[in-house]
């Protein structure tokens, strides 16, 4: 998918989907514009400027759920190296026994609220995808133009139409600056 600075993704033989759109939508609307492939077959979606160790993808597509999620377990390492109190930025994430997400995207003051911080990275169904159209169709436009990727996992969540498995990692991942680039490096 590409919207801001498209010009830099015109690669022969790729792919693209493009959110004309993309200043005054969110990440939801751009991954809309590859329902064709979503409706399909399973798909492994990553934001654009994590980086994270294959293995980590080879388990995300082996997963048994229609929607799975990676997370890092070590988030607060992280956290840790990018703001004074990781608290100021870190969401909620609780999981049960067996893994499936049950909250994700709301603010804490309670570490024991954060069992891992989400990452960026998804595996998408064809039946999760559906899940996810029905539920787009409930939004408003404006609403729907908004909806970034963690709220939509939470509306999911709330609608409670598709558990959302979970694959974990302990770091070896980051955002693609160089405090953070260092710091997954380094492992």
């Amino acid at each position: 998918m590409r919207g801001y600075r498209a010009d830099l993704l015109a690669y022969p033989g790729l792919t693209l989907f493009e959110n004309s759109r993309w200043a005054e939508t969110n990440m939801v609307t751009s991954l809309s514009t590859a329902a064709s492939w979503l409706r399909a077959e399973p798909l492994i979606v990553s934001y654009g400027d994590i980086f994270y160790r294959s293995e980590l993808v080879r388990r995300l597509a082996q997963a048994p759920h229609a929607l799975a999620i990676a997370y890092d377990r070590t988030w607060r390492q992280l956290w840790s190296r990018r703001f004074a109190d990781p608290l100021s930025d870190a969401e909620t994430f609780r999981l049960d026994a067996a893994g499936t997400l049950l909250e994700i995207g709301n603010r804490t003051t309670r570490i024991e609220d954060i069992q891992g911080q989400y990452m960026g990275l998804l595996k998408f169904t064809p039946s999760a995808w559906r899940a996810i159209e029905a539920l787009l169709l409930q939004l408003d436009e404006s609403a729907r133009d908004r909806l970034d990727m963690t709220g939509l996992l939470r509306r999911l969540l709330q609608a409670g139409t598709v558990p959302i498995g979970t694959v974990a990692t302990d770091g070896q991942w980051a955002r693609s600056t160089s405090r953070e680039i260092s710091s997954c490096t380094n492992r």
